[in-house]
């Protein structure tokens, strides 16, 4: 198949290799700070997740809020202060999706089944 013909072929690839997740994933700063929040295991607050890096608080507050629009994390808020916590279920759900996606459209498995997902 060629790339032309693979662009018009839908596939469950095609949803799940979502810009906007890629784009919050993207950055450093941010992936230091999911993964700190991932192995942190509870809701934190930003002042909290600052600690985890040496940036300013709004910046670090703003990459929170950036991961969360994406579905990454969830907030919540008490009084003044915002609480992020991971979105465990959708984030994993997600990229073992994406996995299962891509290894389907491998051109040929293991077992020697061909393989392409459009068919």
């Amino acid at each position: 198949m060629t790339p032309k013909q693979a662009a018009v072929c839908c596939s469950p690839v095609d949803d799940l290799l979502n810009p906007e997740l890629f784009k919050a994933l993207c950055d450093p700063t941010r992936t230091r700070l999911l993964g700190c929040l991932i192995k942190c295991g509870r809701a934190c607050s930003v002042s909290e997740v600052a600690e985890c890096c040496a940036v300013d608080f709004s910046v670090v507050s703003r990459h929170l809020q950036l991961l969360e629009r994406a579905g990454v994390l969830e907030a919540s808020k008490v009084g003044r202060v915002v609480s992020y916590i991971v979105n465990y279920d959708r984030l994993s759900e997600t990229f073992e999706s994406l996995a299962e996606a891509i290894a389907q459209c491998s051109p040929a498995s293991k077992s020697g089944k061909k393989g392409g997902c459009c068919g």
